[in-house]
């Protein structure tokens, strides 16, 4: 089975297309042809360092090219990369190296200096390989060996569909964050549904600003567009500016984010001139999204959806066709292609419909387990392969499915189940409201009982009597916050730019 180069392949097929707009060079166009005969350079440059099938291959570093060539060129070799989050502290990023062990490790400029003081600390690195320039140097600086003077062929190596190509980490809010094996076979997959399911093809550009040390910048659009023949505008973050500035050139025409982005966007000044029309889709996930998100879409005529996946499936897993937005609101369809799913009680028997029970995924696209973890990848992935996600959802008479809430974060309250995404999208539809997170906060009487943090709009003030007020027009009563906490700064996000919902109880709850 020809397995490994998905570039070198696409190239073939179609070297003059289009593959990627550089935003960081002035939108520079780069055909599949160049960038596959960038990669391949890339690959014979780590070849040349020793780095062969099964090595790992860190990366810190912010979005670029570069990054991109790295990834396809461990595909190229058989070698495993670790991107790695740099939102993590020094002590975090060093129990990642441990972890997975990499014996080269490839950084940004930006992270010359966590380098310098990482040395000392990552044992199994054998060499440090800096993006800027492609040049590498060895512990000691004594080497220095440039990318472009690697031109030469890299045979073709056997892999299988279960061969580890990224260990992309979860985003996990309470110790070192586990590391799903996204095999050759899970990449592509993941693609083949999205660019089958959702409709993708070579006329498709996105714009990448989701960082890619997370699934949703590697295999959201990234991959599956490269299997379409599509193309992506790489950028080194978000800028919502930059976004608005894509946007309105026309270029781009399906776009990702979370939530939190799409917030941003809505409450930026350039909002009310900003063009989405033709943009044949546009999709949040990551994180549950408020309602009215998706409000101010449509009343813009814009079929504004949401989806689901984690990072140890796909992460693409449902799909909602167009005609069913408005009509299914907040529902993220039915299942891929090759994607089984279904809800499940706590025995694991199947819950009817419109009932709520944990979402179970099954298909090529569900990772291989967490790395150097084999009990934790027991206690996720059933001998049948349903991979058990935490997430709580329910499947109407019709098939299809909504997303409720995480089952650690559901409250119950006198015995009454709660979930926070519920109130959360209530509370946000306030006009004062700008970010939304519910806790639950321990109670003699009740067990547990609802807590609101919020945080206003810029220019707006909160007042947590007639913010309740507005929430029970729209909620049963023992669904209201007991409290309403009003924040000063921005929520606290997780790395994969979830409100980081531990931090809040840790700083609220335990005050009390």
């Amino acid at each position: 089975m020809y397995l490994g180069d998905l570039l070198g392949r696409r190239a073939q097929l179609s070297p003059e297309r289009t593959a990627l707009y550089d935003a960081q060079a002035d939108m520079r166009p780069i055909s599949y042809g160049e960038w596959n005969a960038a990669a391949t350079r890339t690959a014979a440059l780590l070849r040349r360092l020793g780095v062969g099938r099964g090595d790992r291959v860190a990366v810190l570093a912010y979005n670029s090219v570069a990054f991109l060539d790295i990834w396809f060129a461990c595909g190229k070799l058989g070698a495993v990369m670790q991107p790695l989050n740099w939102r993590l502290t020094r002590g975090e990023i060093v129990g990642l190296l441990a972890d997975a062990t990499p014996m080269l490790f490839v950084y940004g400029p930006e992270f010359a200096a966590t380098v310098r003081d990482l040395r000392g600390d990552a044992p199994s690195v054998q060499r440090w390989l800096a993006l800027d320039g492609m040049a590498l140097a060895d512990v000691n600086d004594d080497i220095l060996v440039f990318r472009d003077a690697c031109d030469e062929e890299v045979p073709p190596i056997e892999l299988r569909w279960d061969d580890p190509w990224v260990i992309c980490y979860t985003g996990g809010t309470t110790g070192l964050p586990k590391g799903a094996i996204l095999t050759h076979g899970n990449i592509a997959f993941n693609a083949i549904n999205t660019v089958m399911s959702w409709g993708l093809d070579a006329g498709d550009t996105t714009i990448l600003n989701t960082p890619l040390f997370h699934t949703g910048g590697l295999n959201v659009f990234t991959a599956p567009l490269v299997m379409a023949g599509g193309a992506s505008v790489v950028c080194k973050g978000v800028d919502v500016n930059q976004i608005f500035d894509l946007i309105g050139a026309g270029r781009v025409t399906i776009f990702f984010g979370v939530p939190t982005m799409f917030i941003a966007l809505q409450q930026h000044p350039r909002w009310a001139e900003a063009d989405f029309s033709r943009l044949k889709l546009v999709i949040s996930g990551g994180a549950p999204c408020p309602m009215p998100v998706f409000e101010e879409f449509w009343r813009r005529g814009i079929d504004f959806k949401t989806g689901y996946g984690l990072t140890e499936a796909g992460p693409n897993t449902f799909w909602l066709p167009p005609a069913d937005v408005r009509r299914k609101p907040g529902a993220v369809g039915r299942p891929l292609l090759f994607v089984d799913v279904k809800v499940v009680d706590e025995a694991g028997g199947e819950r009817g419909p419109d009932e709520v029970g944990e979402l179970w995924i099954r298909g090529p696209h569900v990772c291989n387990g967490y790395w150097g973890r084999p009990e934790e990848t027991a206690k996720a992935i059933t001998p049948e392969g349903w991979l058990r996600t935490g997430d709580l959802a329910s499947r109407d008479a019709e098939g299809y499915y909504t997303i409720v809430g995480r089952l650690k974060d559901v409250i119950i309250s006198g015995g009454e189940n709660i979930y926070p995404a519920e109130i959360e999208s209530a509370l946000s539809a306030h006009p004062a409201v700008g970010e939304a997170a519910i806790i639950g906060a321990p109670d003699v009487k009740w067990g547990e009982v609802v807590w609101a943090v919020v945080v206003s709009r810029q220019g707006q003030a909160i007042d947590p009597d007639d913010l309740l007020a507005f929430v029970a027009e729209r909620l049963a009563r023992y669904k209201l916050p007991r409290r309403v906490i009003v924040q000063a700064e921005p929520l606290p996000k997780t790395a994969a730019a979830k409100i980081d919902k531990q931090s809040l109880m840790r700083q609220y709850i335990s005050e009390q």
